[in-house]
């Protein structure tokens, strides 16, 4: 005979052509409720890890994976800097860089702005502004031309385009005979970019590091030097080891601390919109309960015949276990297959569903991510897969108690 009995009678029951039909719709009910849930599961974190990926490589491609300057706020001989961090392989670009708050007027229409002075030839090792200009190009930001390349929403704002002049005023001011005034110069414009962010395209303008530094009066001095990682999870572990390796005046700033507190968020939204979901299983499992109940009560005779045979009661509750068991393996390995497939065709779907209802889900006018990314993480299918199987497991003990503490003489009283 097959070995364990338990298992053995525990799959037949659950093959077995009930007399009670009802029986039956619960446990395609309940495997059905599991099986979309862990499919909405895995398919809503997908699609929240890829929003979450495509933000970063938004926000990083304008930002930097490590900063570095001195405490005073400026960095002197950033060549040698260049020259003390070359034993690092992990670092693949640096950028030197120079930062500054001034005002954009053109005619009546005056804008506050962030003016970054970068070197053309380096600035495409640590972000991705040259592929993000619409129109112009970053080579045209020549040493001592003193031209400009606006954001796209800045642009708009103050009405401007390619070959208009634009006036920007420094805080730095002047002493003159009749009075103090700030820096007045008149740059034109030979670009205009767009990020996707509004962050950024709003307010942001770039120049060349030569002219920033006339305009800001750095006297050969930048900013900071921006760095770019090979991997962006390593950067607080580098901060550490270039904090070890410069000296004391030095200081360090990774992207995990200059955004912390927006990754946070959207890490805590995806924790939340994890347990939310995992309440849609957690109710399906619920339905095993019912089911399990049901046939246990149905099976009463059964039960105590299995008893006066000598069926431990142990025993009885892994045929009960075997049963629910074999439900949730059943709806987890259905919803994995179905969420995995529908995230690996999001996009193809999505696009036919828009096409069909002569509807824009995300319209690219309002929204900067206007498709809808998706990044499957296999570590979150497993945990998924492992807390559906094991609510389902739990599901089953309750009932599973029950029939073992069914007493044969009373089963069979009636029978």
């Amino acid at each position: 005979m097959f070995k364990p009995l338990s298992i053995y009678i525990g799959l037949r029951y659950t093959k077995a052509k009930r007399r009670n039909h009802f029986i039956s719709f619960i446990s395609f009910t309940s495997m059905s409720g599991i099986a979309l849930g862990v499919a909405a599961l895995i398919t809503v974190l997908s699609v929240m890890n890829g929003f979450e990926e495509e933000l970063r490589e938004r926000i990083l491609g304008m930002t930097s994976h490590i900063f570095v300057t001195e405490y005073n706020g400026t960095l002197r001989d950033w060549q040698r800097l260049q020259t003390n961090i070359s034993d690092f392989p992990s670092i693949i670009g640096l950028a030197p860089f120079i930062e500054g708050q001034a005002m954009i007027s053109k005619s009546n229409r005056v804008y506050g702005s962030l003016i970054r002075g970068i070197n053309p030839k380096l600035e495409s090792q640590v972000s991705t502004i040259e592929k993000k200009i619409i129109q112009g190009q970053l080579e045209a930001l020549k040493p001592g031309k003193f031209r400009i390349i606006l954001g796209k929403d800045l642009a708009i704002a103050i009405n401007a385009t390619i070959g208009d002049k634009i006036t920007l005023i420094t805080p730095h001011i002047i002493p003159t005979l009749a009075g103090k005034i700030p820096t007045l110069k008149r740059l034109d414009v030979v670009g205009i970019f767009e990020i996707g962010m509004h962050s950024y395209d709003s307010s942001l303008a770039i120049i060349n590091i030569d002219d920033a530094d006339k305009l800001f009066r750095m006297r050969g001095k930048v900013t900071g030097v921006r760095l770019k990682l090979d991997d962006v999870y390593k950067a607080p572990l580098m901060t550490r080891k270039l904090l070890s390796t410069l000296p004391n005046n030095f200081r360090t700033v990774d992207w995990t601390y200059q955004h912390s507190n927006f990754f946070r968020a959207l890490k805590t939204e995806k924790t939340v919109m994890f347990v939310i979901l995992l309440l849609i299983v957690a109710v399906a499992t619920f339905n095993i309960v019912t089911t399990l109940i049901i046939m246990v009560t149905d099976k009463q005779a059964d039960i105590a015949i299995l008893h006066t045979l000598g069926m431990k009661p142990r025993e009885i509750m892994a045929v009960f276990i075997v049963q629910g068991t074999l439900i949730g393996l059943l709806g987890t390995l259905l919803g994995i297959i179905g969420g995995v497939t529908l995230t690996m065709n999001i996009k193809i779907i999505v696009t036919n569903i828009e096409q069909l209802l002569g509807y824009q889900f995300l319209p690219a006018d309002v929204y900067y991510i206007s498709s809808l990314p998706s990044d499957l993480h296999w570590n979150d299918v497993t945990v998924i897969g492992i807390t559906a199987l094991l609510l389902s497991l739990t599901s089953t003990l309750y009932p599973s108690w029950c029939a073992a503490k069914i007493k044969p003489a009373e089963a069979l009283r009636y029978e």
